[in-house]
């Protein structure tokens, strides 16, 4: 297509350049015939060879020896007026609308046009994308400490302001639960650390879901896996687990067809019991239970809380993934990223690391810490810090983000398409057999999830 549009462009060129070389061509033509015709004598010759080639010259030998149709009956006498005139007008129309083409398609040639082209090849093996696992609650309620308590349960929501407990955390408790929190919040004998580490990688990993205690069961193409194929990794959701991430060496898994099966497969406890009973410092419950997952590049960082889907408890979920490989055109075609990003952190560019890079940049500058997610060496922003900074900061970034933080759409990208579907577990048969196996009861049973991950169809 756009081969064709180029050969057109060119061929416009030539046939301009044809007729300016015809026409002076004819014009010397016209005027050498002129001075022999008119030479009869040598004193004619003579005055003919000093007289000076002008335009009109030029002019009027064009005129009386081009092809070109519609000129000479113009500009010749020997017709009349009104056929003239039709010519004119004829050359005039003529002329318009060639003149009106050219500049439309020069016009469109300066617009950098590109087109969509879609092409599907199939392959015999495809690498495994990488799949991050978060809890829905990031802190376990019953592992708080005295001095994790004391430091961070404002921000938490547990506790007010003057570090008592807060009357609706012990209302949603049950009755032992209410012994064990105010005891847990009482610090009238108590002396606390001088120092706290923050909000830090350590803090949220100390308390978040551990795998080894929330993974049942875990399949890669029929084969066991377990917490050893899993790396961790820090998100807005705390402590989170990637498979397949390639880090410290690990090679990337791939899977030669597609289906169930074929996949990863897990099955979840989520630990219910132990979700924090309210979170932040909003009158309400922690309502969302389940696990939020992302699936995406291994080059790219998770973005869970932005790009993650909900796997919900009590459910199998069915998770068909395509994926899709994107080339965009760089400038003047199009928009997107070529370069590599100039960051200290990510070494291939993308989206969601733009994203990363940018906010801890922001925050840094600001509230000269950094968020638990955030990558750098910045101190960690402590509990008072992400309620009075970090976390406002971030919400006005969101609001000036188009100004401030620019990410372009890379060049070359992967993404994945995902089709879910689900089936409740466990079924009546089958919940005693659960029950038996995992030492659970009947009803906590019905909190646990299970999940398949495969591709539905194998090419990209």
């Amino acid at each position: 297509m756009k081969g064709s549009r180029y050969e057109l462009y060119f061929f416009q060129d030539v046939v301009f350049a044809t007729v300016v070389t015809h026409w002076g061509v004819m014009a010397l033509e016209g005027l050498q015939q002129h001075r022999s015709s008119s030479s009869k004598s040598a004193n004619a010759v003579k005055k003919l060879q000093k007289r000076n080639t002008g335009v009109k010259e030029l002019t009027v030998a064009f005129v009386k020896q081009t092809k070109l149709h519609g000129i000479k009956y113009i500009c010749s006498k020997k017709h009349p007026f009104h056929h003239r005139a039709f010519w004119f007008l004829a050359f005039c129309t003529s002329l318009g609308l060639l003149l009106s083409w050219s500049s439309n398609r020069f016009l469109y040639l300066l617009s950098f046009p590109s087109h969509t082209k879609i092409h599907m090849e199939w392959t015999k093996e495809l690498a495994f994308p990488a799949i991050t696992l978060c809890n829905n609650n990031p802190i376990q309620f019953y592992k708080l400490t005295k001095s994790d308590l004391y430091y961070a349960g404002h921000w938490l929501g547990l506790l007010m302001a003057n570090r008592t407990a807060r009357p609706l955390v012990i209302e949603l408790l049950k009755d032992d639960q209410q012994k064990w929190f105010q005891k847990l919040s009482d610090f009238r004998l108590f002396l606390p650390p001088r120092t706290f580490e923050g909000i830090s990688s350590g803090f949220m990993d100390r308390l978040g879901h551990q795998l080894e205690d929330m993974l049942l069961s875990c399949k890669y193409r029929g084969e066991l896996c377990g917490p050893q194929n899993f790396s961790s990794v820090f998100t807005k959701y705390g402590k989170c687990y990637m498979f397949n991430s390639g880090q410290d060496g690990r090679p990337l898994l791939t899977t030669v067809k597609g289906g169930t099966g074929n996949g990863l497969e897990v099955m979840l406890d989520i630990q219910q019991d132990e979700y924090l009973p309210v979170w932040g410092g909003s009158e309400e419950t922690a309502f969302e239970a389940g696990v939020k997952v992302q699936i995406h590049s291994q080059t790219d960082p998770p973005f869970v809380h932005e790009l993650g889907f909900g796997v919900a408890p009590g459910f199998q979920t069915f998770v068909a993934a395509q994926e899709q490989r994107l080339t965009y055109l760089p400038p003047p075609w199009g928009e997107c990223q070529s370069s590599p990003l100039d960051s200290d952190f990510f070494p291939v560019y993308s989206i969601t690391a733009c994203r990363l890079d940018c906010e801890t940049r922001y925050l840094v500058e600001n509230c000269n810490c950094r968020m638990v997610h955030m990558p750098g060496d910045a101190v960690y922003c402590t509990p008072e810090q992400y309620k009075e900074c970090a976390e406002p900061t971030l919400a006005l970034l969101a609001e000036r983000d188009s100004n401030y933080c620019i990410c372009r759409t890379p060049c070359n990208m992967t993404r994945y398409n995902k089709e879910l579907s689900m089936v409740k577990i466990p079924s009546k048969t089958s919940a005693k057999y659960l029950e038996k196996k995992y030492n659970k009861s009947e009803k906590y049973i019905s909190y646990v999830l299970a999940a398949n991950y495969f591709f539905i169809v194998w090419h990209y």
